[in-house]
């Protein structure tokens, strides 16, 4: 981001305000929201967010003391010293600093946008001035508590280093007040003694340090999170203000401390290497085309806008049919590409260890990973293996508490205010059971392909090939059988040039009850007008009921996918001066003329008319396992009764 213009933070300044800082630190009240109050009125634990939910904070109640509450771990940690911890002294005097920081950015901000204008004459504003107050208020207090939260990470931040035990123990922010910058400030330090008093959160000296820096780094990703709701935000986003005799500089909304992923070590393996699923190998090669022809200066994809772009998309298939192979291969394949192309890459697996036993843990966790995805400096490949432990539907006996909060935050990163995605990042969910997946975790699912693994007689030849040319490659002759004459290994395993060389065969929809609303539609209308889709996802609806608008989104973004299904030229990738690293608009234009290229021969109603039938054939698919397997599991637990029955009444006997 650029700013055109800095601005001094003068100590003079700073010092005129650290009293009213150290107010703030001695005492202040809050009434806590209902909200607040019954984030988790059921829970049977006792967690520290069920602990922060019954603190009591309102009008009546005695006063929070940070200060006081800083004194009194003192006592309890070294009861015997004197003086204050090092630890804890750090600890305060950064808050005093920090809330110091947000009190002068509070001011500065009043005077560059207007609103000590609008305050000295409260009480007479008109509505729409009155509005107009409202609203600078809140982006005040954000950035008042922005400014204080970014001044303690800057203090304290480099004396911590492992932070994941602490972050383990944090539960998140139960609410955050933007009302004013007194109320802010207020609820903010009311979590923060809460969280201090709770006996579990600091017991030794350097759990201070620790806790502050994650307390205001979630206090920092709750306003970035709002960001995008503030209005008159020219007078933070254009400037610079930067602390004399420092390097402390607030730069807008910008986040230097904010942790960069780094990209996880994987398996190297060619797409040529895994066995069948020509499919599923084909659309991981055009998902590597797609990302790399992202644009790092416009910050967009052409893809995007051309519609063959899917930010997340499911691959399913059986155990064991290369689910993980392919993960590892379209990770190869971008990062050769990015290695020649100079181009910063990402790996970005979703941990195993995401579920957390701490109430709102899981979901902090969840924002830690999703974060990264946000990213528009790199081309980030996040999948999610196994899919079906962290994102199992909702409503299944049993799923915990830690499992529906990933689910949330996946839903709100994927679709709506917090969904931003550049076209340089792509969720792929990997599953053996798309069947026990959440319903509207799949429904964020824009492009889908099977994992199918070994079909034919050359897959399985050339499945025993890449065995046993290891053994052949150390010990030449060892191997003492014989080649197939009329077949090269390997030759049948390369990449099809487009999606409609594999669904050549694609006609009617394969599953049963799908098939039967398809050919109801089809004697009424013809598949190539448009009234047929209509009338098709209105009976399709009757017997899912869960299909819905997004479903028929999905089929548009894989017909709009079909149509951008051409190769890249393979000297693009050789010379990236020839297309990669040309502007935004010549890589549009260029993609344009190949799109135009790739439409000859092709029928947009046939490609229309396969991309639904794919798409339902799945729906049913999910659906019908899901209830086979629902009915399976009840005959195993009556049998299983039965037969314990049946040995009860033998030993009776």
């Amino acid at each position: 981001m650029e700013h055109n213009t800095t601005f001094p933070i003068k100590i003079t300044e700073l010092n005129t305000l650290r009293d009213e800082a150290t107010s703030f630190l001695k005492g202040v009240q809050w009434d806590q929201s209902l909200k607040a109050k019954n984030r988790d009125k059921n829970g049977k634990d006792e967690s520290i967010l069920l602990y922060l939910s019954k603190a009591t904070g309102n009008s009546t109640s005695e006063v929070i003391s940070v200060s006081k509450t800083i004194l009194g771990l003192k006592k309890k940690l070294l009861p015997d010293s004197v003086a204050i911890p090092l630890h804890l002294n750090q600890a305060l005097y950064a808050l005093q600093e920090g809330i110091t920081m947000g009190l002068w950015l509070r001011d500065s901000y009043y005077d560059a946008s207007g609103l000590t204008s609008l305050n000295e004459r409260k009480s007479a504003l008109d509505t729409s001035e009155r509005r107009e107050f409202d609203s600078k208020q809140q982006t005040a207090t954000a950035f008042m508590l922005y400014g204080t939260a970014y001044r303690i990470l800057y203090d304290l931040k480099p004396l911590t280093d492992d932070l994941s035990v602490m972050k383990n123990k944090f539960a998140g922010i139960p609410e955050l007040s933007l009302q004013s910058p007194m109320r802010g400030v207020s609820c903010l330090l009311f979590y923060y003694d809460k969280y201090l008093n709770h006996p579990e959160m600091i017991t030794s000296d350097k759990d201070m340090l620790d806790f502050s820096v994650v307390f205001f780094e979630a206090i920092i990703a709750e306003i970035q999170l709002r960001i995008g709701s503030l209005e008159y935000t020219e007078s933070i986003t254009d400037r610079t203000y930067k602390l004399e005799k420092s390097e402390f500089a607030v730069s807008g909304w910008e986040n230097v401390f904010e942790g960069t992923a780094k990209s996880v070590e994987f398996n190297k393996i060619k797409f040529e290497e895994i066995v069948g699923n020509r499919d599923a190998k084909h659309f991981a090669r055009r998902l590597t085309e797609r990302m790399l022809s992202y644009d790092f200066t416009a910050k967009k994809n052409p893809f995007q806008e051309l519609g063959g772009f899917m930010p997340v998309f499911m691959g399913y298939g059986i155990p064991g049919t290369g689910k993980s192979m392919l993960i590892a291969a379209i990770a190869t394949r971008l990062k050769e590409h990015c290695d020649n192309l100079d181009i910063p890459f990402l790996f970005h697996p979703m941990p195993d260890t995401l579920i957390s036993t701490f109430q709102g843990g899981s979901a902090e966790k969840m924002v830690q990973w999703m974060k990264p995805l946000q990213d528009p400096s790199k081309i980030i490949f996040a999948p999610i293996d196994d899919a079906e432990n962290n994102l199992q539907e909702r409503t299944a006996q049993g799923v915990s508490a830690g499992v529906k909060e990933v689910i949330g935050v996946f839903l709100r990163y994927t679709e709506g205010a917090y969904a931003v995605n550049y076209g340089n990042s792509s969720i792929g969910l990997f599953t053996n059971l798309p069947e026990m997946l959440d319903k509207a975790v799949i429904s964020r699912v824009q492009g889908r392909f099977k994992i199918d693994g070994a079909r034919t007689l050359p897959d399985f030849v050339d499945q025993d090939y890449l065995w046993w040319r290891k053994i052949e490659k150390t010990m030449p002759g060892f191997v003492n059988m014989k080649n197939p004459s009329d077949y090269t290994f390997l030759s049948e395993q390369g990449l099809a040039k487009n999606l409609g060389e594999i669904l050549k065969a694609t006609e009617k929809p394969t599953e049963e009850r799908v098939l039967e609303i398809y050919e109801e539609t089809e004697e009424k209308h013809k598949h190539d007008e448009h009234l047929f889709y209509a009338e098709l996802y209105k009976n399709i609806q009757k017997a899912f009921p869960f299909f819905s608008s997004r479903d028929i989104r999905n089929i548009q973004s894989a017909v709009s996918l079909r149509l951008t299904d051409f190769d890249l030229p393979k000297e693009w990738f050789e010379n990236g001066e020839l297309y990669f690293k040309k502007d935004y608009d010549t890589k549009f234009g260029m993609l344009q003329e190949l799109m135009k290229a790739n439409m000859k021969g092709l029928s947009f109603s046939e490609i229309r008319k396969q991309e639904v039938i794919r798409y339902l054939d799945n729906v049913a698919t999910i659906a019908d396992t899901d209830f086979k397997r629902k009915v399976d599991q009840r005959v195993h637990e009556l049998n299983v009764q039965l037969e314990a029955r049946k040995q009860f009444e033998e030993d009776e006997d």
